[in-house]
């Protein structure tokens, strides 16, 4: 995320300090951004001052530690009209965790489905609702106003996709749902015999090598000379 190009905004205005700078952007972005971590900004001024973006100056205070103050240099100008002046062109591709829920969802079966759908849905509402209540709060600023309005329009957007889900996806839930109880319905727990306790399956042992003595064939669960025995576990 480009951090350090809103930072040499941010300059543009004028030279800053640190704390200045952080300050500023977190007003002038709003709450929605969230916090920008001063570790975090040192290490993109660090940066700008070693690409000859910005230059760094020290001002002394006889009552407190010297400050660092920052100050755009015209390379740095350059670079900020170059970016801000060009579209942004997505390069990641449209990856979002919620579509690997619906994909690992479908592949489970209709209640799984149901169950993310409505879980899902509940969450973006209640986002619809803290975001609303953003935009009532920050009316004024029309920066924050627009960020905040972004993302009720992507809020709104995957809430629409999340509802139409259960009728697109109902088919594959369905087949997938089947498909899965076919393959337990076929597992060697759910085949003739059963599974057999720890104590019927000594029992067993016992008996068999007593009629092993004998030569007469072993016995299988509940007594009987069948050929597919109870499975020992």
């Amino acid at each position: 995320m480009p951090l350090h190009h809103a930072v040499l905004a941010l300059l543009a205005d004028g030279p800053s300090h640190g704390y200045e700078l952080k300050g500023r952007f977190e007003e002038a972005i709003g709450p929605q951004w969230g916090g920008l971590n001063i570790g975090h900004l040192y290490q993109i001024l660090d940066r700008l001052v070693r690409d000859g973006y910005v230059t760094r100056s020290h001002v002394s205070q006889s009552d407190r530690p010297d400050k660092t103050r920052y100050t755009l240099a015209p390379a740095g100008q350059e670079e900020l009209t170059g970016w801000a002046t060009t579209p942004w062109v997505r390069t990641s591709g449209f990856r979002d965790e919620l579509f690997l829920k619906l994909f690992g969802a479908a592949r489970l079966g209709e209640a799984e489905l149901d169950a993310l759908v409505t879980a899902q849905r509940q969450t973006y509402l209640g986002e619809l609702a803290a975001l609303t209540r953003l935009r009532r709060e920050h009316a004024g600023d029309p920066m924050v106003a627009l960020l905040i309005d972004a993302a009720v329009a992507h809020t709104k957007a995957d809430l629409e996709i999340v509802e139409s889900a259960v009728s697109r996806l109902a088919d594959a839930a369905r087949e997938a749902g089947r498909a899965r109880r076919e393959v337990a319905s076929a597992s060697p727990e759910n085949a003739d015999g059963g599974v057999m306790t720890e104590a019927g399956c000594a029992s067993m042992d016992s008996q068999d090598l007593a009629r092993n003595t004998s030569g007469a064939p072993p016995v299988s669960a509940g007594g009987s000379t069948s050929s597919n025995p109870g499975v020992c576990r």
